[in-house]
């Protein structure tokens, strides 16, 4: 789960992460599973605790956070987009 916002996402992702911005996780609760572990990033681990922390509160006891976010990730052999700048992107 990407909590970054949409054009962080769209200009690089982890392959096949969802996008549910930090800004809309109330709106969004639902698309949340309760049922099996995710794991939850931003761009660099701030926003993701804060996500992490409202769906605690609310029962989900499942959420994995990834340290040091997309960041991090980026170092890693995990499967991710190709980078697009992000002032190329359609608004």
């Amino acid at each position: 789960m990407d909590v970054r916002k949409p054009g962080e996402y769209e200009s690089e992702h982890v392959d096949k992460a969802v996008n549910l911005p930090l800004d809309f996780i109330n709106e969004n609760m639902h698309e949340f599973p309760k049922n099996e572990t995710m794991y939850i990033h931003c761009a660099g681990g701030y926003r993701s605790m804060i996500a992490a922390s409202i769906l605690k509160s609310r029962g989900y006891d499942n959420i994995v956070e990834v340290a040091g976010g997309y960041k991090a990730i980026a170092e890693t052999p995990v499967p991710k987009t190709n980078f697009v700048c992000p002032s190329t992107l359609k608004k």
